[in-house]
């Protein structure tokens, strides 16, 4: 479960919305599913700076423009507050999503033929674009969603409000409900490095071409690898306050990982990370796929201690993220479960790891009913199977210790076991060479340095600002990158280079 840092340190206002959104239609829902199948475990991951932004909207510690012009009356949006929800009201689904929604697809129709929307059709807009983002669960167990959702049209200010409200509180049970299915043993909760950095990367931009000899590096090397060290203990720490003891599990950001970053995971007392499979041939020097080998924990043991770590299989991780929305729950489903058996008959019943991992929320917008139907259906034919379970990763080791020794650990990630997805094209290339004229900047800077420019530089080494450069089709990360640097220079009383100039 993932978002990047989208507030504002200095306004605190949030860019975008998507860790409100997103929170009232996955983060929650996804854990309490699992009470129809007791029989059901899973390892959920958590990236802090999500959890830290949850907690912000709890507190009322943060605004995000979307919220604040659903609150406006529809009567006074200026033609500029029109102009910005016509642009952005519609960004979800629309074939899983707005066409559920017979009033929501008629707006989308009416935007679409450029008619103009009178009062109520902006009003409608502004409640429909908030509903359409709640869990369908929490619409129809919710009394008063319920109620919206049956009256369809013409609502009223009130109506909105209400949306809203709820919106909050689904937002305020998040937390409370990961702590107490950690406590009843049902699932473990795994953490990442605090705000989502490439980890070795942040050791040394030159490890991309450990990945891959063709990568082009940025002609400032960025080589702070305490920054890594400190993403990790800074992600212990968070996890301990909310949850109460120390993490077992870490999942790197983007499953990104080396040889350099093993000693900062040891010593911060993880015992087990997750990789990609591609990781483990690469890492075993293997041209041919290995499920003898991928099926089972592997063991890293290094001078500061040893280290679990599981590998991803794949196809079935992707057959769930990208592929099974376009197909009936069942077949889905049952194209599953024959992987599953033939597993199983492969190894002829011998105990095998079969790892499942991939992201936890952007998948169900693709599937209907926001995947509850998939999700049910999948759960309850694996809790009635009689040769599969479920288990989680730390419960298993504990079962089953890993006898295997990886020598040296490839680099890579879970994106072809390369980093080309955050470093080689020209505005990636860009945003590093930023980076590092910022973090030279920190080194130069008066001390004491303040904790708030710290925080900056950590929220700036996040992955998403780079997986998006070159890459992104509104340039609202563009634009927050160059926010969150031109603050950094502001907290550390610097001036901010003229190419950060809107």
């Amino acid at each position: 479960m993932h978002q990047p840092y989208y507030k504002n340190l200095l306004t605190q206002e949030s860019g975008l919305p998507w860790v409100r959104l997103h929170g009232v239609k996955d983060y929650l829902d996804m854990v309490q599913i699992l009470e129809k199948f007791p029989k059901i475990k899973q390892t959920f991951n958590v990236v802090p700076s999500l959890f830290e932004q949850v907690e912000d909207y709890n507190n009322g510690l943060v605004k995000d423009k979307f919220s604040e012009l659903t609150k406006k009356p529809a009567l006074d949006l200026t033609k500029l507050d029109k102009d910005f929800i016509l642009q952005n009201f519609f960004s979800i689904n629309r074939e899983r999503v707005i066409a559920t929604f017979a009033r929501y697809y008629e707006l989308y129709l009416k935007k679409q033929r450029g008619q103009e929307f009178s009062t109520q059709d902006y009003l409608d807009l502004q409640l429909y674009f908030n509903l359409a983002w709640i869990d369908p669960s929490f619409r129809q167990n919710i009394a008063e969603l319920k109620k919206i959702c049956v009256k369809e049209r013409f609502f009223s200010e009130e109506d909105k409000h209400i949306v809203l409200e709820k919106q909050l509180l689904i937002l305020k049970d998040i937390i409370p409900a990961y702590r107490l299915y950690k406590e009843n043993k049902q699932i473990e909760i795994s953490v990442t490095p605090y705000y989502h950095p490439i980890l070795p990367l942040l050791c040394n931009t030159n490890i991309a071409k450990e990945a891959n000899k063709k990568t082009i590096l940025p002609k400032k090397e960025f080589s702070y690898p305490l920054d890594a060290k400190k993403q990790i203990e800074l992600a212990v720490e968070f996890y301990k306050q909310r949850f109460g003891a120390a993490p077992e599990g870490m999942w790197p950001s983007e499953e990104a990982v080396s040889e350099h970053i093993l000693p900062f995971i040891i010593e911060s007392g993880i015992k087990w990370i997750v990789a990609d499979e591609a990781i483990l041939f690469k890492s075993l020097k293997l041209k041919k796929r290995n499920t003898a080998l991928l099926y089972q924990p592997h063991l890293l043991k290094r001078k500061k201690g040893q280290l679990n770590i599981v590998f991803r299989d794949r196809n079935l991780s992707d057959l769930i993220g990208f592929n099974y929305h376009g197909m009936k729950e069942a077949d889905a489903v049952n194209n599953f479960m024959e992987h599953l058996q033939n597993i199983d008959k492969a190894f002829k019943g011998k105990d095998t790891l079969v790892t499942i991992a991939m992201d936890g929320e952007n998948a169900w917008e693709f599937f209907r009913n926001d995947g509850h139907d998939f999700l049910g259906l999948f759960y309850r034919r694996i809790s009635e199977s009689d040769f599969v379970k479920t288990t989680t990763v730390s419960e298993y080791l504990k079962l089953a210790p890993a006898k295997n020794e990886i020598k040296r650990l490839s680099a890579g990630s879970w994106i072809y076991g390369e980093f080309g997805k955050w470093i080689g094209n020209p505005s990636k290339l860009k945003c590093w060479e930023w980076l590092a004229d910022a973090r030279k900047a920190l080194e130069k800077a008066k001390h004491p340095v303040s904790e708030l420019a710290l925080k900056q530089m950590y929220i700036l080494e996040g992955s998403d600002w780079f997986w998006w450069a070159g890459e992104d089709p509104d340039g609202s990360f563009d634009r927050l990158f160059r926010l969150h640097l031109a603050n950094f220079y502001e907290l550390i009383n610097q001036e901010a280079p003229t190419y950060l100039n809107p």
